[in-house]
C-alpha cells in the first residue's frame, strides 16, 4: 500500500491541477467584478432620485434600476420612464417621461397635453394637477424626444431645455428598489 501512496502523490496531473486557496479566492473575485462591470456597462444600473421632478411617481431619494438594453430591441413607447444625459450638461443624468416623438407637435392648453393637436390622456398623473402656463406649439426635431417631468410645476423639462437626441438616452427605469416601502414596477 506504501508503495500506492508513493504513485499517487507523484502524479503529475494531480499536482498540476492543484490551485491553492489564495489564488482560488483572488480569480473568483476578479471573475465577479468583471462580471459585475459588464452588466453595469451593458445591462443594469442603479440611479437614485434626488429631486421631486417625477412626483408623484418617483419620490426624492428613490433608487431605481435602469434596463440599458431594453431600446436594443424594442422602440421607446410614449409614457416610458428614461433615465438620459441632460442636453445642456451631459455629464448629468435626468429622468422623465417620454412624451413626444420626432416630428410630433407637443401642446400645453389649460392643464391638458396635446399631440399633434388631439388630448392626450396621462393616467399616471395626479387627476388634480393645474400646471402653470400653457406650452408650445412645439415640434419635436428629427432623432428627438420630448420629455417631461410628472410633476409638471416642479420639472425642468424640454419645455424648458427643448430636445432629448436620441443618442442621449441611457435606459428604461423598470423598478424602484429602494426604500422597500417603495418597491414597485415602472
Amino acid at each position: 500500500m506504501d508503495g500506492n501512496k508513493e504513485v499517487l502523490n507523484s502524479d503529475p496531473t494531480i499536482k498540476a491541477g492543484k490551485k491553492s486557496a489564495f489564488r482560488e479566492i483572488i480569480e473568483s473575485i476578479a471573475i465577479a467584478v468583471l462580471l459585475a462591470a459588464i452588466i453595469r456597462i451593458f445591462i443594469l444600473e442603479p440611479f437614485y432620485i434626488p429631486s421631486g421632478s417625477m412626483i408623484p411617481t418617483l419620490m426624492i431619494n428613490d433608487r431605481i434600476i435602469v434596463s440599458k438594453f431594453n431600446y436594443y430591441f424594442t422602440e421607446p413607447k410614449r409614457g416610458d420612464v428614461v433615465v438620459f444625459k441632460y442636453p445642456l450638461d451631459q455629464e448629468e443624468r435626468f429622468v422623465k417621461r417620454l412624451i413626444g416623438f420626432s416630428g410630433e407637435t407637443i401642446e400645453i392648453k389649460n392643464s391638458k397635453l396635446y399631440i399633434n393637436g388631439k388630448e392626450t390622456q396621462e393616467n399616471y398623473l395626479p387627476p388634480d394637477l393645474h400646471m402653470i402656463g400653457d406650452f408650445g406649439p412645439y415640434q419635436v426635431p428629427a432623432d428627438s424626444y420630448f420629455m417631461m417631468g410628472d410633476n409638471r410645476n416642479n420639472s425642468k423639462d424640454s419645455r424648458e431645455w427643448g430636445k432629448m437626441p436620441k443618442d442621449l438616452m441611457i435606459g428604461k427605469a423598470i423598478f424602484v428598489y429602494w426604500p422597500l416601502n417603495h418597491l414597485k414596477k415602472l
